[in-house]
């Protein structure tokens, strides 16, 4: 089992910038792939932007350039610097994490940019 916990939203002007946390626990030494998904009201869950033991990134085109993800091995944790910030990244973002064949959602932060 693997134990997600979120930190870091909230609200911020258009230009801002925020940084999420993701902390695992739990069976951590499992996870090989983690990411960070986001919903608007009315909309999916979309990849926002993944990575892969701790090397291998990928973003969704509506990011690349502004969200930067990483991990830190030491602490468990996972981090989503997101700078640059439109009101169309409002969302509720999700941390996720796939560790021994099964996923895991944290359960969720609220990202609000807004004037």
């Amino acid at each position: 089992q693997v134990q997600l916990v979120e930190s870091g939203g909230g609200l911020v002007q258009p230009g801002g910038s925020l940084r999420l946390s993701c902390a695992a626990s739990g069976s951590s030494f499992s996870i090989t792939v983690m990411g960070w998904y986001r919903q608007a009201p009315g909309k999916q869950r979309d990849l926002v932007a993944a990575i892969v033991n701790g090397r291998t990134t990928n973003y969704a085109d509506s990011v690349k350039g502004r969200f930067t993800i990483s991990t830190d091995n030491a602490k468990n944790t996972m981090y989503l610097q997101m700078n640059s910030l439109k009101p169309e990244d409002t969302a509720v973002y999700y941390c996720n994490a796939y560790a021994a064949s099964r996923s895991y959602w944290g359960q969720g932060i609220q990202v609000t940019v807004s004037s």
